[in-house]
């Protein structure tokens, strides 16, 4: 009879044991829509909140603790964020508000914010990353957003093939480029061009599991040039292709 083996338990590396991990997880386990992460040098989760747990399907923190994001989460969806953590880690360079389709397990979609920042030691040493991912999914009363601009997004929505930019938007809404920029903020959490990338990829989301259009044909109906310059936005937005998404949900 073979005996049973259990994995090693993680131990924090010396370098972050000087921080209070367990009160920073505390404390954003006070946002229920932020999740929230410390990583060591090696892209390895050293702390997490309650609300990363449940968007991983995790119970408890020991089930994460001492994995990388795709030692938990399947295929690109746990590659794209490891390959972020790299790149924060070689350069040094943060990631702030990128905009991605994430999921919470089973499959539930949900938009997030998601920013990244090293964590150094005194002398300047990278030990770490520090971040959250915040979901954008604030309801918006429809009373606070201006009618130019209301009826700017519903005709941009009717019709997503057409040549639409934020110069386009803050033209159709009447409004300066900085105030549009404030007031998308303010309304959805978003910049201007984040905003329109989402309802880009979110229509063609809808139709790539409730129509039979090709890709093709969704990306001209997105707003596309061609399948090619679709696929990467799609990709780079959802963590997967077109095809891979489709084929996923069916």
């Amino acid at each position: 009879m073979k005996s049973r083996t259990t994995s090693p338990r993680f131990v924090v590396p010396e370098e972050l044991r000087s921080i209070d991990l367990r009160a920073l997880a505390s404390l954003f386990d006070l946002t229920p829509d932020v999740a929230f992460f410390v990583k060591d040098c090696q892209g390895r989760y050293v702390a997490v909140n309650e609300s990363l747990l449940s968007r991983h399907g995790l119970k408890k923190p020991s089930e994460a603790l001492g994995k990388r994001p795709s030692d938990i989460c399947p295929g690109d969806f746990g590659r794209i964020p490891a390959e972020q953590d790299r790149k924060v880690l070689k350069t040094g360079k943060p990631l702030i508000n990128a905009l991605e389709l994430q999921w919470i397990r089973p499959r539930q979609p949900v938009w997030c914010l998601t920013s990244k920042l090293p964590l150094r030691s005194a002398d300047g040493t990278l030990i770490g990353i520090i971040g959250f991912s915040r979901d954008v999914r604030a309801p918006v009363d429809p009373k606070e957003i201006p009618a130019a601009l209301a009826t700017a997004l519903s005709d941009f929505e009717q019709d997503l093939s057409a040549e639409f930019s934020t110069t386009v938007l803050a033209s159709r809404a009447r409004l300066s480029s900085a105030r549009l920029s404030r007031l998308t903020k303010k309304l959805f959490g978003l910049t201007p061009l984040q905003l329109i990338a989402k309802i880009r990829i979110t229509a063609a989301s809808r139709l790539l599991l409730e129509s039979d259009s090709t890709v093709a044909e969704i990306a001209h109906r997105c707003g596309y040039s061609d399948q090619s310059a679709f696929s990467r936005a799609f990709r780079l937005m959802t963590g997967v292709t077109p095809i891979e998404y489709r084929r996923e949900e069916q």
